[in-house]
């Protein structure tokens, strides 16, 4: 379809754009789906991710080249044994309704992140209790030496550790919080919000940042704006007429085939804001029928062509790579999968797999995103591919935010459920066994899918155990073989894709979440 520009359409879009200038300055922002659910522990969605670093702050943060550094945390120590550390808050820490940060609001929050998050879960497996020194001094002590305390507390995407007040970090991991009270750079302004429009968020202006320059996600989270604005545009179209018009100042991802439009413009400037990429991938529900069945499973797997995928969603080689890695390409656990596996298809051994574990030929239930534009070309690509390998797939179109809430069901598909979807992450979350979810086969506890495997957790708490940079490669390598003998999900190609920004805005960091301070309006 060919696409213009209308900058009248783009005119009539934001009726509110008046008063909020009114205002002072103000970045309107349009990320890659609508914000529903405000509770970044509850769910990994990327959109709610991005909200939780406005409102909440970390105590440690990954800088641009992934080193991970203190951010809420002023100093911290580690016993010779490393089983004891402690843990020591800046000066000056306040939530929004102007109550000190304290080491039980954390010890609260790091407990409810470690109940719902794979690199949490880990953690918590190694700990033996917290204690807390005074309110701004705590430990953790841990039952053995484990190599990724940090790397955990820094994690850098869904789920990110965020530290909340403990009245509200008490609440049951799998219920979703009531309260947006934290202690970030921006503060979420509930009676001005209206969900399916916008949610708005002013500067915290007694938020103290770090000395430090910014970098990545660490250093000093400087507001150099007086309000952002997630505006709620699911037209991608709309999107790109409505910063051609001035109507908004950021675009968090833009549909590969509107970049075109937009590199012309003139007013537009493109920003490559993740120079590590993402990931796509697709999960089968392992607790229903068919994909209970592994060779169900691994018939899957053997339809699968990663380049029918990219081209479909991404388009421009430039845009995208074919990787059978799960760990990313390029990136020091990445390893290639064997044979021709995600890159030629075996259509008659997946027939012949299914004829030996007896499928009955119902449809698989497969849930298509129609409003996150990257998502939406994939499902059908998977309908095309398991077709072709013998499956019958009745694939279902909803919005992104229904796929997310309906995932969650670990019901039939006769109430609710659900047999694959699709999904994709920031290369940063899946850069190793232990931060990507994907790989967590602990049953109730894994991510959607809920796989279960204690050989894989076997391998797993090797690598979170290992320090030596070349064993924990071949331990990785032994992850993802092992993901691949009993088809656990399926990753279906690494791909890129810039930001756009208006011309008079600057400031955007390299980092794999797009954050809003340092951006400047001129």
């Amino acid at each position: 379809m060919k696409r213009t520009l209308a900058a009248m359409l783009a005119g009539a879009i934001l009726s509110s754009a008046g008063p909020a200038l009114a205002q002072g300055k103000v970045i309107k922002f349009v990320q890659n789906g609508n914000l529903t659910i405000l509770d970044p522990i509850w769910t990994t969605a990327y959109v709610t991710r991005n909200h939780g670093y406005l409102v909440y702050d970390t105590l440690f943060a990954s800088d641009e080249n992934n080193a991970i550094k203190p951010q809420m945390v002023d100093k911290y120590e580690v016993s010779a044994d490393k089983t004891v550390w402690t843990f020591t808050l800046r000066d000056g820490l306040e939530w929004h309704d102007g109550k000190p940060v304290t080491s039980e609001d954390c010890i609260a929050s790091i407990k409810r992140w470690g109940a719902r998050d794979s690199m949490g879960q880990k953690l918590m497996d190694f700990v033996k209790e917290f204690k807390e020194v005074n309110p701004k001094t705590f430990q953790m002590v841990l039952k053995e030496p484990y190599g990724l305390v940090l790397d955990s507390l820094g994690k850098p995407s869904s789920q990110v550790p965020f530290m909340m007040p403990k009245r509200v970090a008490d609440t049951d991991p799998f219920k979703q919080i009531d309260s947006q009270i934290g202690s970030g750079p921006f503060i979420y302004m509930n009676a001005e919000s209206k969900p399916g429009e916008k949610h708005v968020y002013t500067k915290n202006a007694k938020y103290k940042p770090r000395a430090e320059p910014p970098s990545g996600l660490a250093g000093g989270k400087v507001v150099k704006v007086d309000r952002v604005e997630i505006i709620e545009m699911p037209d991608p179209q709309q999107q790109v007429n409505a910063i051609a018009a001035g109507e908004i100042d950021v675009i968090e991802q833009p549909p590969h085939d509107l970049i075109p439009i937009l590199k012309k413009e003139k007013g537009v400037t493109l920003f490559n804001w993740n120079p590590l990429g993402h990931q796509f991938i697709f999960r089968m529900n392992w607790l229903q029928p068919p994909f209970n069945n592994p060779k169900i499973r691994e018939a899957a797997l053997l339809s699968i062509r990663q380049e029918d995928y990219l081209k479909a969603t991404v388009g421009e080689p430039e845009f995208y790579k074919v990787c059978t890695a799960a760990f990313i390409c390029g990136t020091p656990n990445a390893v290639d999968a064997p044979g021709d596996l995600f890159v030629k298809p075996n259509f008659e051994k997946s027939k012949a797999l299914l004829k030996e574990a007896g499928y009955d030929g119902t449809p698989i239930v497969l849930l298509q995103s129609t409003t996150l534009p990257v998502l939406t070309n994939m499902a059908p690509v998977t309908k095309a591919l398991l077709e072709q390998g013998g499956f019958k797939v009745d694939m279902q179109s909803m919005d992104w935010q229904t796929v997310v809430t309906r995932r969650t069901n670990k019901g039939p598909v006769s109430q609710g459920g659900w047999n694959l979807f699709h999904t994709f992450s920031v290369a940063a979350d899946i850069l190793n066994p232990i931060s990507t979810s994907y790989m967590v086969a602990n049953g109730d506890k894994a991510w959607f899918g809920w796989p279960t495997d204690p050989e894989m957790e076997k391998l797993r708490d090797a690598y979170a155990k290992e320090t030596d940079p070349a064993k924990n490669k071949a331990l990785a390598a032994a992850v993802q073989a092992r993901a691949l003998q009993t088809a656990q999900y399926g990753w279906v190609g690494q791909w890129y894709g810039p930001g756009a920004m208006r011309s008079n805005v600057s400031g955007w960091l390299k980092a794999p979440v797009p954050v809003m301070w340092n951006i400047e309006k001129k």
